[in-house]
C-alpha cells in the first residue's frame, strides 16, 4: 500500500500520468501472472499445454512429478503423445490417429477418458483419468490443454471391493450347494455304517463298504471348508488369547512342516483378546502352515507374529474394506518361492490351485478366507517371487467378555436305548437310515416326514415320547416350531434337532441352541446314537435334580 501510494504522489504531476498509468497496468498483469501460475503449480492435477502438432507448450509441477520428470525443460518442445502416451497398457502401440488426447486438436472436440495409461520417464505406466480439449482463438483450434490424475488407488479400491463382492457371490453359492450335497452325503455314510454292521469282519465286501464311508468322510471334510469359506460354519466363539492359541499349537507344527524348516514365534506383549472360535484359529494357522511347507521344498523359515495394531482413517483409504479401530494383528511369514504376481488375485477362491493334480483340493486358502471373514477379520497378502509371502490377519479386539463355559456331557457308556424317538425329516433315505439304525440299536421309533404329520402323530399317540429329533428346515413346519407346539403339551419331551443349513439360516428358523441341542450334517449314525443318548442323558439328570 506504502509503494502505490508513493507512485500515486509521484504521478500527480499531469505530464506523469500516463506513464504512472502504464506501470499500474503492468504491475496488475505481474499480479495476475503471479496468480495463475501459483494457481497452476497448487492444483492435484497434472497440466499439459499442446501446440498445433502435439508438442509440449506447458506443463505444471504435478506434472513433472506424475511423469517423473525433474526440470520443465524435459518435457517443452516435446512431442506429447510418442513421450507419454505412446502405448496401451498392455504394450500394444497406440497410433496417433486414434489418440484420443490428439483428438481435441484432429477434430476441435473435447474428450473424457478413464481407462488409458500414461508412461513415466522411466518406463513404468499408471492408470489415468484424463480430460482433453481444445483451446480457440478468433474460433481457430490453436492448441489444447489435456488434464489428468493418477488413478492408481481408486483402481486398487475398486478391485478391491469387486473382489469382496466376488467372493460373496461364490460363498453364498457354496452355502447352498454344502446343504444339499451334506444330505446326499448322510444317505451314502448312513447305509455303509448300516452295512458294516450286517458284514462279518472277514467278509470280502467289508473293505468296499469301509471305502465308501471313508469317502463319504473326506467329502464331509470338503463340505465343512465349503461351509468355512462361506462364513456359514458353526462357531463357538469365546474371549481368546492369540498367544496361548500359538502357545498350544506350536507344539504341533514342527511335524506338520517338518526338520528343514525352523518356526519362529513371536508373540506380542499385552495381546488384546478376540472373540473367535480357538478351533477355527487353529484351522487358519495350520492351513497357512500347510502351505508355507509346501512353498519351501528345499528348506527355510517360517514365522507367525501377534501384535496389537489400530487403524486410522488413513489407512482405511487405501484399504477400502476394513474399517478403523483396534485389531489384533496375526503375521505369518515364509521364506519360499512366493506367489506369482498373476496368481495372487485368485488364491482365496475355492478349488483355485497351483498344485499339482492330486496334492491340494484349493479349499485351504478358501477355508481361511471365509473364518477370518465370518470372525468379523480382513485378511491380506503380499508376496514376492523367491522372497516370500506374508499372511496378515485382522481381527477385532474384543475388549470385554468371558469364554463361553464348556457344556458338562455326561460320559456315554452305552449307543443303545429303549426310549420312544419321534424322528422327523424330510429326506426320505436319511430318515430311513437313521430309523432302521435307531430301532436296531433298541429304541422304539416313530417316522414323520415333516412337521405338520409329526405334529398329527405326536397328538394321536398315546405313549410317551422321551426325544424329538427333527429336522430344521421343513416346508409348511420346520423343526424348531414343531418344538413350540408340542412343548406345552409333552413337557417332558426334549428337542434335537438336525440340519444341513448353515448356521445363518437355522437361526431365523427359530430358537434352536447350536453348542448343546444341534447336530450339523453330515454326522454319523453313531454320531447322532451318542447324541441321543447325552440328550436323554441330561434330561433324565435333570429330571433327577
Amino acid at each position: 500500500m506504502e509503494l502505490v501510494a508513493v507512485k500515486d504522489a509521484m504521478c500527480s504531476d499531469g505530464k506523469l500520468d500516463r506513464e504512472c498509468q502504464l506501470q499500474r497496468a503492468e504491475s496488475a498483469l505481474r499480479e495476475r501472472e503471479e496468480f495463475v501460475r501459483l494457481l497452476l503449480d497448487s492444483t492435484a492435477e497434472a497440466i499439459v499445454g499442446l501446440d498445433r502438432e502435439g508438442k509440449c507448450t506447458f506443463c505444471n509441477p504435478a506434472c513433472l512429478r506424475l511423469l517423473g520428470y525433474a526440470d520443465l525443460k524435459d518435457l517443452l518442445g516435446k512431442d506429447v503423445h510418442a513421450l507419454m502416451h505412446h502405448s496401451h497398457e498392455d504394450g500394444r502401440k497406440y497410433s496417433r490417429e486414434k489418440c484420443r488426447i490428439l483428438h481435441a486438436l484432429l477434430e476441435g472436440e473435447g474428450v473424457h477418458v478413464n481407462d488409458e495409461v500414461m508412461w513415466r520417464a522411466d518406463g513404468s505406466s499408471f492408470p489415468v483419468e484424463y480430460w482433453s480439449y481444445p483451446m480457440r482463438r478468433n474460433g481457430d483450434v490453436v492448441g489444447a490443454v489435456v488434464t489428468f490424475l493418477d488413478v492408481s488407488e481408486r483402481r486398487s479400491i475398486e478391485a478391491q471391493l469387486r473382489q469382496s463382492q466376488k467372493m460373496d457371490a461364490i460363498g453364498q453359492l457354496a452355502g447352498g450347494v454344502a446343504h444339499d450335497f451334506n444330505n446326499l452325503l448322510m444317505v451314502i455314510s448312513a447305509y455303509s455304517e448300516l452295512m458294516l454292521d450286517s458284514l462279518e469282519a472277514e467278509h470280502p465286501l467289508r473293505r468296499n463298504a469301509e471305502e465308501i464311508l471313508t469317502a463319504a468322510r473326506r467329502a464331509a471334510e470338503l463340505t465343512r471348508q465349503l461351509l468355512a469359506f462361506s462364513r456359514k460354519q458353526l462357531q463357538a466363539l469365546q474371549m481368546l488369547d492369540l498367544n496361548s492359541v500359538l502357545s498350544e499349537i506350536g507344539r504341533m507344527l514342527p511335524h506338520l512342516i517338518g526338520e528343514d524348516i525352523e518356526l519362529i514365534i513371536a508373540p506380542g506383549k499385552k495381546l488384546n483378546k478376540v472373540k473367535a472360535d480357538a478351533g477355527q484359529i487353529e484351522q487358519i494357522l495350520m492351513n497357512l502352515a500347510a502351505n508355507a511347507r509346501d512353498a519351501m521344498a528345499c528348506g527355510g523359515k517360517l514365522t507367525i507374529e501377534t501384535a496389537n495394531v489400530r487403524i486410522d482413517e488413513t489407512y482405511v483409504q487405501k484399504q477400502a474394506v476394513m474399517h478403523p479401530g483396534d485389531y489384533v494383528l496375526l503375521t505369518v511369514t515364509d521364506t519360499g518361492e512366493g506367489i506369482p504376481r498373476e496368481h495372487v488375485r485368485h488364491i482365496f477362491e475355492p478349488f483355485y490351485t497351483t498344485k499339482p493334480e492330486g496334492k491340494g483340493t484349493g479349499l485351504g486358502l478358501a477355508t481361511v478366507y471365509g473364518i477370518v471373514k465370518q470372525s468379523n477379520g480382513f485378511i491380506w497378502v503380499y508376496s514376492e517371487p523367491d522372497l516370500g509371502t506374508t499372511f496378515k490377519i485382522y481381527l477385532p479386539s474384543a475388549s470385554h467378555g468371558t469364554a463361553r463355559p464348556e457344556p458338562q456331557v455326561p460320559e456315554i457308556v452305552s449307543l443303545s436305548g429303549t426310549e420312544t424317538l419321534l424322528l422327523v425329516e424330510d429326506e426320505t433315505a436319511v430318515r430311513r437310515s437313521e430309523s432302521e439304525f435307531l430301532s436296531r440299536a433298541g429304541y422304539t421309533v416313530i417316522e414323520a416326514a415333516n412337521g405338520v404329520e409329526a405334529l398329527r402323530i405326536a397328538r394321536e399317540y398315546q405313549g410317551k415320547i422321551d426325544l424329538l429329533v427333527t429336522d430344521v428346515v421343513m416346508p409348511g413346519l420346520g423343526g424348531p416350531q414343531l418344538m413350540e407346539s408340542l412343548a406345552p403339551e409333552r413337557p417332558g419331551m426334549r428337542g434335537l434337532f438336525v440340519s444341513g443349513y448353515a448356521e445363518s439360516t437355522i437361526l431365523r428358523r427359530g430358537v434352536v441352541d447350536l453348542h448343546t441341542s444341534f447336530l450339523q450334517k453330515p454326522f454319523s449314525l453313531r454320531s447322532l446314537a451318542a447324541k441321543i443318548r447325552e440328550m436323554i442323558g441330561t434330561r433324565a439328570a435333570a429330571v433327577g435334580a
